[in-house]
């Protein structure tokens, strides 16, 4: 396998779980995934972050407002990997409670990737939710 296909899989498999587990709740593995070192930077849908801590707390946040994560998939539409560095661009699709009240919605994902000692991690997030 080579390194795109490694990525790719990395990408639908662990970063998916991380995703649908912040989505039930549970920021844990969300957390593991990304950088520990700066720059690290959230634009997110509902919080931004400009740093570890920030994020740390964003995802704290956002864990907790979110439970009984029903469906989770990323629809990817295009990415690259040049060296320790790459990026997707795609679409979550989630169907989740959000303050205890069951919603569907679709988020535009643009994420930013930095291998650090052989592993992927997220450096930075920009997401919004569509229409």
């Amino acid at each position: 396998m080579n390194d795109r296909e490694k990525f790719l899989t990395w990408v639908h498999t662990s970063l998916a779980e991380a995703e649908r587990a912040q989505f039930d709740g549970d920021d844990g593995p969300r957390r593991a995934i990304w950088s520990r070192e700066e720059p690290v930077s959230v634009l997110g849908a509902w919080r931004n972050a400009t740093s570890r801590d920030e994020l740390v707390e964003a995802f704290e946040v956002l864990s907790s407002s979110f439970s009984n994560c029903t469906a989770y998939s990323f629809d990817l539409i295009t990415f690259d990997l040049i060296g320790d560095m790459a990026y997707t661009v795609g679409y979550e699709r989630i169907s989740a409670s959000m303050d205890g009240k069951p919603r569907s919605f679709t988020l535009r994902a643009t994420q930013v990737y930095r291998r650090e000692d052989g592993e992927w991690r997220v450096v930075h997030r920009h997401a919004d939710a569509v229409g």
